[in-house]
């Protein structure tokens, strides 16, 4: 990084947490845990066309705030709640060690040589050259609903279930293994966890609490 360079995020690059010494790795191919990714995986196809089905792809795209509109009480919206709006776009920078993780151990996605075997999004090339471990989007699902959680704590437990939810669409979806998505859980706690030590992060969050307790009073929440 250059001298005197803005650095995005809460974080500086070198106090984001070092997913690859966080993390364990991921499952040896033929151990148990990998034989059983790719078990969960064939047998979890049968869920394409159910409810669950469509709430995996509904959840692949779109704002937070729909997804996470029910555990909060309210669906947001970036005018409504600036504070937060900005929290979560700078917070989201801390994330980029999750594509570092997933450079390290360059994994396959759990669909990969397995044409039949539907998905519930496009198996894009850029997506199928993504590595599988840890899973960005359960990542970021576990990082904004402990955020979320915190700023809401009368909606707290809807949310870490909100979150975990999320994060299961990963490998409901076939995009994901169970490992990666529980890899990425983790990964975003850690992150969550990291951030606090940030002066500008607590005051930024302070400030989204209020505006969140306003919005949800105005819902009657």
């Amino acid at each position: 990084m250059a001298s005197g360079a803005p650095v995005r995020g809460y974080l500086a690059p070198a106090d984001r947490p070092d997913l690859t010494k966080v993390l364990a790795a991921p499952p040896q191919p033929g151990s148990p845990r990998a034989l059983a990714d790719a078990a969960i995986f064939d047998q979890s196809r049968s869920l394409k066309d159910t409810p669950r089905w469509a709430l995996a792809t509904d959840d692949v795209n779109g704002s937070f705030y729909h997804h996470y509109a029910q555990a909060l009480g309210v669906e947001l919206t970036p005018e409504q709640a600036p504070i937060l709006t900005a929290l979560l776009e700078r917070s989201g920078a801390d994330r980029s060690v999750v594509g570092v993780a997933k450079t390290h151990w360059g994994t396959q996605r759990p669909y990969v040589g397995k044409d039949s075997a539907p998905v519930c999004e496009v198996k894009r090339p850029d997506l199928t050259a993504n590595p599988d471990y840890p899973s960005g989007h359960s990542a970021h699902g576990e990082h904004v609903a402990m955020i979320l959680a915190e700023v809401a704590p009368s909606r707290a437990d809807a949310l870490y279930a909100r979150g975990r939810q999320y994060a299961e669409s990963r490998w409901i979806c076939g995009s994901h293994t169970v490992s990666a998505t529980e890899a990425g859980l983790q990964a975003g706690a850690v992150i969550y966890a990291a951030e606090h030590a940030s002066e500008a992060f607590r005051r930024d969050m302070d400030m989204a609490r209020a505006e969140v307790a306003a919005a949800l009073k105005a819902a009657g929440k």
